[in-house]
């Protein structure tokens, strides 16, 4: 699928929903009537076409409401830092605060994954393209962001605008979470669920690999907790969005399994 180019506003998903980012790493702009949101913040080669999307809208970054963070690794955290700056709230599972507040390069220290890159690598060489993307767009260069606001378990985050649900789905890191926005029937999974695997190259709903993921067996029990959530459009941080529904995905990423 083309991918929009970073200078472009990205592409609608679902009524005032827009796709960002390169194809390879996703995050979401969230249009609403009190002021955008973002669902993660990409990396930071993507800032020209999040202010292209914001600009479409009659608005700039210190414009933005909120940004709800999945998770804390690199290449979903890389604008948070410049939007924090221009005094946009931050949020993130209370367990992935510190992989924010000592910035990118200490986060894969943190949430150490199960298994290094190597075997994958070795297995695919072109797998390479991942990485080296993340580091040319600038993933390992962004900022810390002290001051996070920090949530424990599920909840519903009623100062943002809609009132998306935190769902939380520990495994791919200990604070990882999905955000449900049960009105438009939407899901956003983060890593949690994916559908484009850019070690193993696989798509379709799936677990990242262990090569990215730091426990995987929490994160193969947390699928349990996707299944039955109202919506019916999942929209993942890797890979393009999936219209057949939660119990649907999660059977797909059971059957493909930890890899």
């Amino acid at each position: 699928m083309p991918s929009p180019s970073p200078a472009d506003p990205g592409r609608q998903v679902a009524p005032g929903v827009h796709r960002l980012g390169d194809g390879i790493v996703d995050f979401y702009l969230i249009e609403h009537p009190d002021g955008p949101v973002l669902i993660d913040a990409g990396l930071p080669g993507h800032l020209p076409g999040l202010r292209a999307q914001l600009a479409a809208s009659g608005h700039g970054p210190g414009d933005v409401r909120a940004v709800l963070l999945t998770h804390g690794h690199p290449d979903h955290t890389g604008l948070a830092a410049t939007l924090h700056r221009a005094g946009v709230p931050v949020w993130a599972h209370r367990a992935d605060a510190p992989l924010l507040a000592r910035g990118p390069r200490s986060a894969l220290r943190l949430a150490r994954p199960e298994r290094s890159m190597v075997p994958y690598l070795l297995r695919r060489p072109r797998a390479i393209g991942t990485p080296l993307h993340l580091a040319r767009e600038g993933g390992f260069a962004s900022g810390a962001v002290p001051g996070v606001r920090t949530f424990d378990g599920d909840q519903r985050l009623q100062e943002i605008p809609g009132r998306p649900e935190a769902v939380v789905l520990p495994g791919h890191t200990d604070g990882s979470v999905a955000y449900l926005s049960a009105d438009r029937g939407l899901l956003f999974t983060g890593d949690a669920l994916v559908t484009r695997d850019g070690l193993t190259g696989h798509t379709g709903p799936s677990l990242v690999c262990r090569g990215f993921t730091h426990d995987s067996a929490a994160a193969l029990a947390s699928l349990d907790r996707l299944e039955d959530l109202p919506a019916s459009l999942l929209l993942p941080g890797h890979g393009d969005p999936f219209t057949g529904g939660p119990r649907a995905a999660v059977r797909l990423a059971r059957a493909h399994g930890t890899r």
